[in-house]
């Protein structure tokens, strides 16, 4: 049986979802992991394109883990994904998520925008759902040298840069396997 996660996201402009691609790729590169590419709807924009299939609560219910991704707005997780963890109680009553391993990543504008109160708000919904959230450790070497995004707390991207860096790409990469490597492990230990 396979390792089923999860990478959750919403983008208005394409950042967020380039990093969502790296990390499926990176939990696909993990023997027994696969990956499902999901986004929510937009609140009141149809103008954002929807790249992948609209996120269905069993799916989530069901995941062995979770990669959450948002664009930074003000400082925190976009309004959609707010939303859609609003509709999460049931989950939340049934303690469907508890000790699911998740990671975070985002995107935003400048290098200062706020990605990391950003990934802050995001582990939120995460850990009252009981989650146990993966980060990017400091033995990851580009984390000690990229210049345009990536942190401890999860992978990022400075979008204004127009595509994602080899730092960008491959610390995304490193934390979907990192992600895919932790669930498979709790899956089969349990």
């Amino acid at each position: 049986m396979s390792t089923r996660l999860v990478v959750l996201y919403f983008s208005r402009h394409g950042g967020t979802l380039a990093l969502a691609r790296q990390i499926a790729r990176g939990i696909e590169s993990v023997s027994g992991c696969e990956a499902l590419l999901r986004t929510v709807a937009p609140l009141d924009d149809p103008l954002v394109p929807v790249s992948d299939p609209i996120i269905r609560m069993e799916e989530l219910q069901q995941c062995d883990g979770l990669a959450f991704g948002s664009p930074v707005w003000f400082g925190n997780m976009a309004a959609p994904l707010k939303h859609f963890w609003d509709q999460t109680t049931p989950l939340w009553i049934n303690g469907d998520l508890i000790d699911k391993p998740a990671c975070l990543f985002t995107s935003s504008a400048s290098l200062h925008g706020g990605q990391e109160t950003t990934q802050h708000t995001m582990m939120l919904p995460l850990l009252h759902h009981g989650m146990l959230i993966v980060g990017i450790p400091y033995s990851e070497p580009k984390l000690h040298t990229t210049r345009s995004g990536g942190t401890p707390y999860g992978a990022s991207y400075v979008s204004s840069s127009g595509q994602l860096t080899s730092d960008e790409s491959e610390l995304a990469r490193k934390l979907g396997q990192r992600l895919a490597r932790i669930a498979r492990q709790l899956k089969e230990g349990s």
